[in-house]
């Protein structure tokens, strides 16, 4: 089935989702924060089109639905990054405390002395 045109059309926002997915993995090194709502974002376009997909297959070009799976493979990717960034963040806080997590040389110093290199 083909759409008024005569031809198949990209899915809607696929190209997006894959950007925002791509996106959602170095930044999930901003404290977790920045790649989980990016990745969030990709993963909710995502389903939409998805749904869009499944209900006329034929009037989408494949190239965007593969796309859209690219985006939403490196959607989860970055959700899983910025999980684990986020909890090594607050281990450290919890071991290290806020001051020695801004300070590079006092967390040089502690992690010395818990691990008792000299």
């Amino acid at each position: 089935m083909e759409n008024n045109y005569g031809h198949q059309v990209p899915l809607t926002n696929a190209t997006l989702t894959l950007v925002l997915g791509i996106l959602s993995i170095p930044f999930c090194c901003c404290y977790g924060i920045v790649g989980l709502i990016l990745a969030i974002i990709a993963l909710v376009m995502a389903s939409s089109a998805g749904k869009e997909y499944a209900a006329n297959p034929d009037h989408y070009t494949l190239a965007s639905y593969k796309n859209l799976s690219a985006g939403k493979i490196c959607a989860i990717i970055g959700i899983v990054l910025s999980l684990l960034y986020f909890i090594f963040l607050i281990i450290a806080l919890a071991m290290f405390g806020i001051g020695a997590v801004t300070d590079p040389t006092l967390m040089q110093e502690q992690m010395q002395e818990l691990f008792g290199y000299q």
